[in-house]
């Protein structure tokens, strides 16, 4: 398995510590993001579309820095002047998107920016199962840690 695919049953997933990634600082469990962001390590950044946040739900107190906008997943040209004004110069983000992979191209563009980027692992919805329902075999929301919905 690469870094930059997600899945619950992945052996290399370790929620306590970073795994190696390509372009980014790396990736992280749910779990090891929540702990960084609750004790100030990092800033929790939500890549996903307004549209997935409002239908969906979301983190309590997570930066909303869209990598695309929904309809058309149209980059979101104010990525950059957002994700830098949300984390500091000497900070870290954690990156989290519907399933870990859309926020593993945001943690690259993050990083590129000079900041240093974290992809969640898993996302917030998890992989699909066979019968393609979401929340099922991991993600944010599956793990137990915060999040509302509307």
């Amino acid at each position: 398995m690469t870094s930059n695919a997600s899945s619950s049953s992945s052996p290399s997933s370790s929620p306590d510590r970073p795994q190696p990634a390509e372009g980014y600082a790396g990736d992280v469990s749910p779990e090891l993001a929540w702990q960084w962001v609750q004790s100030g390590r990092a800033v929790l950044v939500d890549v996903r579309t307004d549209a997935e946040r409002d239908w969906v739900g979301f983190v309590p107190g997570a930066v909303a820095v869209p990598w695309k906008h929904w309809p058309g997943m149209v980059p979101n040209p104010q990525f950059d002047a957002t994700i830098q004004a949300a984390v500091p110069p000497d900070g870290q983000a954690v990156l989290l998107c519907r399933s870990g992979v859309r926020s593993v191209a945001a943690a690259r563009r993050a990083t590129e920016l000079g900041l240093t980027a974290y992809n969640i692992l898993e996302g917030f919805e998890g992989d699909p199962d066979e019968n393609a329902h979401r929340n099922l075999k991991g993600g944010w929301r599956f793990r137990g840690l915060p999040w509302r919905q509307g």
